[in-house]
């Protein structure tokens, strides 16, 4: 299997599914790894693009290491394998977390290797509250994430993918499936990795990355997501990045490349080739 080592020692696993084309690289949501992404990353090889996806440091297959489990090191984590594969003219792609860790990796490496960014429900700008981001969501929220997570993680992952993550506690139509694979990929991360994740995705302030995108990017958001509510996160993103599109999937849940998967894959291909 591949990795790639960084300069910590961390190794962080990745598939390349090469479809001839430009590239495509397509990172995660918390507690998840890159088989959230499967179903994306062979749409994308089929119609001829390469796709990329890894396995967050602590997450999947990558090593559960004790530090780094914050969002510079998440980002350099993603240059680190960009460089090892020379990426170039390629297309990030970041779900919830992952739309975060794909922005800072713009904000802080640059963008001389990317030519497009999507950001799918993704957690910038801020999602906590705090004297200076007063429309967050309360720290209670978080710490009652993180209580779950020491308490009875696996219980946890349960009532998240039964209910607000795919919004299966509105239309309760969510194939059992889809929610046990939440659960299965949700284990195969370190508590402690994902204890401290819970930080990195609420607590980090992206506002002044947005102003450091120069790239084409659409911003897809449902607006009944109950996880990262569209009201502060991808409205605001879009406002933010001076060539964002945006894109609001009416009634939309948080886990959209599962529950909107088509539409997704539409959208993503439609932006990739315009």
């Amino acid at each position: 299997m591949p990795y790639v080592t960084t300069d910590d020692g961390t190794r962080i696993f990745y598939k390349d599914w090469d479809g001839g084309g430009t590239p495509v690289l397509l990172s995660h949501g918390w507690p998840l790894n890159s088989d959230a992404w499967e179903a994306t990353a062979l749409v994308l090889a089929q119609h001829g693009h390469r796709a990329i996806a890894h396995d967050r440091r602590g997450h999947g297959k990558s090593t559960q290491s004790w530090n780094g489990n914050e969002m510079d090191t998440y980002a350099d984590d993603l240059a680190c394998l960009i460089d090892h594969l020379d990426l170039q003219n390629l297309t990030l792609i970041g779900h919830s977390t992952g739309g975060g860790e794909v922005l800072h990796y713009v904000a802080r490496h640059g963008s001389a290797r990317v030519a497009k960014l999507v950001l799918v429900s993704a957690v910038p700008p801020m999602m906590v509250k705090t004297d200076d981001n007063p429309g967050g969501l309360p720290i209670t929220v978080f710490d009652d994430i993180r209580a779950g997570e020491a308490s009875n993680r696996s219980q946890l992952y349960r009532d998240l993918a039964d209910g607000p993550f795919f919004g299966n506690n509105r239309t309760g139509d969510v194939p059992q499936g889809t929610r046990d694979a939440f659960w299965l990929q949700g284990l195969a991360s370190g508590t402690r990795n994902a204890y401290e994740c819970i930080a990195a995705f609420s607590a980090t302030d992206f506002r002044p990355d947005l102003d450091k995108v120069d790239v084409p990017t659409l911003v897809v958001h449902g607006d009944d997501d109950q996880i990262v509510p569209f009201e502060i996160s991808g409205r605001l993103s879009a406002a933010g990045i001076r060539d964002a599109e945006l894109v609001v999937y009416e009634g939309g849940a948080h886990g959209l490349p599962d529950t909107e998967r088509e539409r997704l894959h539409d959208d993503i291909l439609r932006f990739i080739r315009s």
